[in-house]
């Protein structure tokens, strides 16, 4: 009955709070669940720190992703309890929308909470993080915590364009990222899972530095907007392929894009790419690498009028994943000038996915395996999409 009063309380309430509420809400919805306190953290956009969206009294401390119990929570997508000594007992719960990673809030009690009653704070967080993810749409507070520097307006116009980093249908797993956080230099990806079709876009338009970087930016917002028209149109890969060519080269014929369309069937895994001139996309199974998809079969946007596109096929097995990614990550080198490599992309690849972690997890680590290699001065955006099929949808929702 507490649960449902406290949901009840928080939804009652949230239909005329702000973004700056939502501290105060989840204060009170901790007192109707018999905790002492709620405390919300945010991840920053780099996803290396939690970040609390309420400083009390000067104790907004940050706390690690990476070595901290709180992290762990944030990791794994699981609840995680500490005793933080007499009368301060503490539970992680993190902070989720869906399958997309917002932070984690910090459940204080005076007494470890019941096994059997975690669910109930689980509920309770999995409605603020609807909240974080509605009021960001009308405010600019939460962007404001997530942000640990100021972002270059390049970074502001294409991160307003992205989708979520992470989503699930059951049947399969989406999760991308894009670095550097506050800086980019044109690459892309966008997603969209319409019935049983996942349609799946990454793209890497040619430019950096602020000035190359801003006609960069344009040039993959273009990419983005024709790709979306496309695809809501029902168009299949070879005429949104076209479609997305000719859109940008009206804008800029000298403009240049690589990039990779995907259709995903979950009712049986076959796996529809085209590669238009972009570094080949790898199918993992078990541990290893089963298939180097086909590059290029189409030539780079703005030139696809001198060659038609083709279309490859792959007979994905549950289990499988997918990885797409641009050429900043086996481009990128180490401070005595070794490229990463594909060789090394594989590796890092291969042991994040053996740690059994959450597809979001292991994105972020793999990504931040190679910000590492070249000590977190990158020379060129570093953007992976992975895409895990689990096997055959089961009986939809209805």
């Amino acid at each position: 009955m507490a649960e449902r009063e406290a949901l009840h309380g928080l939804l009652h309430h949230s239909h005329h709070a702000r973004a700056e509420d939502l501290p105060l809400l989840a204060r009170r919805m901790a007192a109707q669940l018999g905790a002492t306190d709620m405390r919300i953290h945010l991840v920053d956009h780099e996803q290396r720190e939690l970040l609390p969206m309420e400083d009390r009294a000067g104790d907004g401390t940050p706390l690690a992703v990476d070595g901290t119990l709180a992290g762990r929570a944030y990791a794994t997508m699981r609840p995680y309890a500490a005793d933080g000594g007499p009368g301060a007992a503490r539970l992680w719960v993190p902070l989720l929308d869906g399958l997309e990673r917002m932070g984690v809030v910090e459940v204080v009690s005076a007494e470890p909470v019941p096994a059997d009653r975690v669910g109930e704070f689980e509920a309770a967080c999995a409605l603020l993080a609807e909240l974080v993810v509605t009021r960001s749409s009308y405010s600019d507070t939460v962007e404001r915590v997530r942000r640990r520097e100021p972002m270059r307006l390049a970074a502001e116009m294409l991160r307003a364009q992205l989708p979520p980093l992470s989503f699930s249908t059951g049947s399969m797993t989406i999760s991308g990222i894009l670095e550097p956080s506050y800086d980019v230099g044109g690459d892309a990806f966008d997603y969209a899972v319409n019935g049983d079709l996942a349609h799946l876009a990454l793209f890497d338009a040619v430019g950096h530095g602020s000035h190359g970087g801003m006609r960069a930016v344009i040039l993959a917002s273009l990419a983005l907007a024709a790709y979306r028209n496309a695809r809501r149109a029902g168009q299949d890969l070879i005429a949104t392929y076209h479609h997305i060519d000719r859109a940008v080269r009206d804008h800029d014929r000298r403009g240049l894009i690589t990039g990779v369309l995907a259709v995903l069937d979950q009712r049986n895994g076959r796996l529809r790419v085209i590669s238009a001139g972009h570094p080949s996309g790898l199918v993992l199974r078990r541990g290893r690498v089963a298939t180097v998809l086909p590059t290029p079969t189409a030539l780079p946007v703005t030139l696809g009028e001198h060659r038609a596109p083709v279309v490859v096929e792959e007979a994905l097995e549950p289990g499988d994943d997918v990885l797409f990614y641009t050429d900043g990550i086996i481009e990128a080198r180490s401070t005595d000038g070794e490229a990463f490599g594909v060789d090394r992309l594989v590796d890092c690849a291969v042991r994040a996915l053996a740690d059994d972690l959450p597809l979001p997890e292991t994105a972020r680590r793999l990504v931040h395996s190679i910000l590492a290699y070249q000590n977190d001065q990158l020379g060129d955006d570093a953007t992976v999409l992975l895409v895990r099929w689990h096997g055959p949808a089961g009986p939809s929702l209805a």
